[in-house]
């Protein structure tokens, strides 16, 4: 009736489950923070003229980390996403080049004098 051998592998199971249910709600946070980094990418874009590097960095990371929790949940590995794995790493964008910033207008000590 109660195989030892069994009890384990339903253990394991068990505590897989409750697993999926928390990185459901990770999920859930992180699908909702990708949607406004893109609606922040956007404008930035439209302002700039092109994407901001740090956001398509992290874009990246995180799109990579949504498909983790998704090849934990559907079972096709057994990885725990971040943060019992690393963080993933950004690919190189494939797209448009990030914005970049020139350098800051100093302001000398004479402009300064009223």
């Amino acid at each position: 009736m109660n195989d030892p051998l069994i009890a384990p592998r339903h253990e394991s199971l068990l505590l897989r489950v409750l697993w999926m249910l928390v990185f459901l709600l990770v999920w859930w946070v992180a699908e909702a923070l990708l949607g406004a980094l893109i609606v922040l990418q956007l404008i930035y874009r439209v302002f700039y003229g092109a994407p901001n590097g740090s956001l398509m960095s992290f874009g990246d990371g995180l799109s990579q980390f949504l498909a983790q929790i998704g090849r934990f949940g559907c079972f096709h590995t057994d990885q725990k996403p971040w943060p019992f794995s690393d963080w993933p790493q950004p690919r190189p964008a494939q797209g448009e080049p990030a914005h970049k910033a020139g350098p800051a207008a100093s302001v000398s000590n004479e402009e300064s004098k009223p």
